[in-house]
């Protein structure tokens, strides 16, 4: 996985962030910095420390599924692609509220990372490459800081855009970040045949 495909993927993750970043937004009355850099730092940390932790998951079965690694990285992509997709066509309404607490950013930053926990699992499958230079786990690293730092940006911006707009564009962020996903599934199957 080169450096575009993975900022790709980092974008393409941090959209369910950005989706509940913006419901964040629009719940706060008045706008800081501050809090933007809250939200922002739960959701990146977590975006970051997940794909780590699902690539030490994954490097541990390597050598079983090595020879089916493509074919694993399509279909977690897809899985979660496609529940991206889905819940952006959701009516049910989420909460909204400007709570910043520990207990709760650390539920909602979980629950926004699951998806990247599977991500790291292909990590091991189709490795990350930004630099020959470098090991495959500091490849690994600097991809998981990378999707941490984009994931941290996007979400700040999101609560900016919520405080703004409102959740005008929270389902949008959510069917893209899932297509994008989907889509990266599908390239690596097709480089897996030769055909890209």
């Amino acid at each position: 996985m080169n450096l575009v495909t993975l900022i790709i993927l980092a974008i393409g993750l941090s959209m369910d962030a950005f989706a509940v970043s913006i419901c964040k937004g629009l719940a706060m009355k008045k706008l800081s910095l501050k809090n933007a850099a809250i939200v922002g730092l739960w959701f990146g940390a977590f975006q970051g420390i997940m794909p780590f932790m699902g690539y030490l998951l994954g490097v541990q079965f390597e050598k079983y599924i090595e020879v089916v690694s493509s074919w694993v990285a399509f279909v977690l992509l897809s899985i979660i692609g496609f529940n991206m997709i889905r819940e952006s066509f959701s009516k049910e309404e989420e909460i909204e509220n400007d709570s910043l607490k520990v207990k709760e950013m650390f539920v909602m930053a979980i629950a926004t990372s699951i998806d990247a926990l599977a991500v790291g699992i292909t990590f091991a499958c189709v490795p990350v490459a930004i630099t020959d230079t470098m090991t495959p786990f500091l490849n690994t690293v600097i991809g998981c800081i990378l999707i941490a730092v984009t994931t941290c940006t996007i979400s700040m911006g999101g609560v900016k855009i919520g405080n703004i707009f409102g959740t005008k564009y929270k389902n949008k962020a959510e069917f893209a970040g899932g297509a994008i996903l989907v889509l990266l599934g599908i390239k690596i199957l097709l480089e897996h045949f030769g055909i890209l």
